[in-house]
Order: structure tokens, then C-alpha cells, then sequence
């Protein structure tokens, strides 16, 4: 296990430290003790694993970032493995800390919602536009169904970017994983569905103002005229929020 230490300071336990997003949360510097359990200390597809850390850690907050993201292909072929670790392995973890009321943050994603006419607020309707986006939902409805919570509908990327190719015609609100990390802290008191991201944009411009060389592609063009572009979200309630910090 991984421990970030401060003494007297608030404990807050997170899932799937040893992915892309929980190894730059390592790097934070927070007034908060973070702890990050090994797979073999806290599996989120044993409840009891999930409870015995839990009650010998006695954290306030758990972030909940274990899961399968990529490769997206993974969540057509083998479902079984995306409903396990994304639906099953939430639901786990929300019946562990409500007997124990701790506070779950669940990072969910903007692929939840269609995709089709964009800057989708937090109280949208939601029709996901793959599987990924089906697996995240399933996870959030547990999720929703625990007061003591808080959703959040991330879009985020690698720093610095790690594709040779860029959508010209996808709208979304990359940013990249640092940047999240930084507004995750501030966003730990907060109950309910936050959509978490940068500013809208397509991919292509968010890549060219970072001063990156990408070569401009179009998602039109590679998947077909069905394919879901808008996928952005409002950041308002988010901008509003971190104001008062």
C-alpha cells in the first residue's frame, strides 16, 4: 500500500492508484492522507477484501478510479470483464462504504451521455454511446442510489498527448490529467453529479493549442456519418464551484 501521510488530516482511500490518473494523483501535494491500496489489500470484486480495508483504514472519503477504460474494443468483446470491474466492482464498493458511511466520488465519464447535440449539463438525459459509456452508467446507478456521494463525469487525457492523429470534428472537453487532479481536491465536499473537464473544444484545437503536432483526422469520415461528434459538456456548475476556491 501507498500512504500519503499527514497527520491529523482528513483519510481518503482511492481505488486504482496504479492507473494512468491514480499515478499523477500520487504526485499531488494535499492537505488530505491519501492512501492507495495494492489490488492484493483492496479488490473490488470481493466485498469482503473491500470491507477489511475499509475498517482497518476508517478513511471519511473512498475515490472510487479502479475500473477498465481502454482498450474501448475490450467493453464489445468481452462484456463479461467490463460488467465485472465498471458495474459489479462499483456496486461492491458502494455497499462497503454505506454500511460504513463513507463518502464515495466516482469517476464516471462524458461518454454517458448521446453525444449528438453537446454541451450536455448534469441533468440531461443520458443514452451512452458505447459500451464504456453503458458500463460507467451502470456503475453510476449505484452510485446515485447512495446519498453520501458524488459523481463525476470526466473527460481527460494523457500529458503530454500521447496520439499521432487528432479529430478535427469531435467536440469535447479534454484536459489533461494534472489539471484534474488539481480540481478533484477541491471538489471532495460536493454531493451529487459534477461534469469534471476543460473548456469545450475539438480534439484537434485542444492538441494545436498545447502546441503539439498532430496530424488532423476526421471521425466522420472513420466511423461513419452516425457517429456521435457533440460530445461536450457544460462546465458551468463546475466554473461555479471552483470560484469559491
Amino acid at each position: 500500500m501507498v500512504k500519503i501521510k499527514k497527520k491529523g488530516k482528513l483519510k481518503i482511500v482511492i481505488s486504482g492508484g496504479t492507473g494512468r490518473f491514480g499515478s499523477i494523483l500520487k504526485k499531488q501535494k494535499t492537505r488530505f492522507n491519501l492512501y492507495f491500496p495494492s489490488k492484493k489489500q483492496l479488490d473490488i470484486l470481493n466485498l469482503k477484501s473491500i470491507s477489511k480495508y475499509l475498517n482497518k483504514t476508517k478513511p471519511k472519503i473512498f475515490i472510487h478510479l479502479a475500473g477498465l477504460s481502454r482498450p474501448m474494443n475490450l467493453h464489445d468483446n468481452n462484456i463479461q470483464k467490463s460488467i465485472a470491474l465498471n458495474i459489479v466492482g462499483t456496486a461492491n464498493v458502494v455497499m462497503a462504504c454505506s454500511k460504513l458511511n463513507i463518502k464515495v466520488i466516482y469517476f464516471s465519464t462524458n461518454f454517458v451521455y448521446p453525444g449528438i447535440s453537446g454541451s450536455y449539463k448534469e441533468t440531461d438525459a443520458l443514452n451512452p454511446i458505447n459500451n464504456y459509456g453503458w458500463s460507467k452508467l451502470g456503475g453510476e446507478a449505484a452510485v446515485k442510489m447512495y446519498k453520501n456521494s458524488l459523481i463525476l463525469r470526466t473527460c481527460m487525457t494523457e500529458k503530454p498527448f500521447i496520439h499521432k492523429n487528432a479529430f478535427a470534428d469531435v467536440e469535447t472537453n479534454f484536459e489533461y490529467h494534472d489539471e484534474i487532479a488539481n480540481k478533484l481536491l477541491k471538489l471532495i465536499k460536493y454531493h451529487g453529479i459534477i461534469n469534471l473537464g476543460g473548456k469545450i473544444n475539438t480534439v484537434y484545437k485542444f492538441v494545436k493549442n498545447k502546441k503539439i503536432k498532430v496530424n488532423k483526422i476526421y471521425a466522420k469520415k472513420k466511423f461513419g456519418k452516425k457517429y456521435p461528434l457533440k460530445q461536450s459538456m457544460s462546465i458551468k456548475k463546475l466554473n461555479k464551484i471552483l470560484k469559491l476556491h
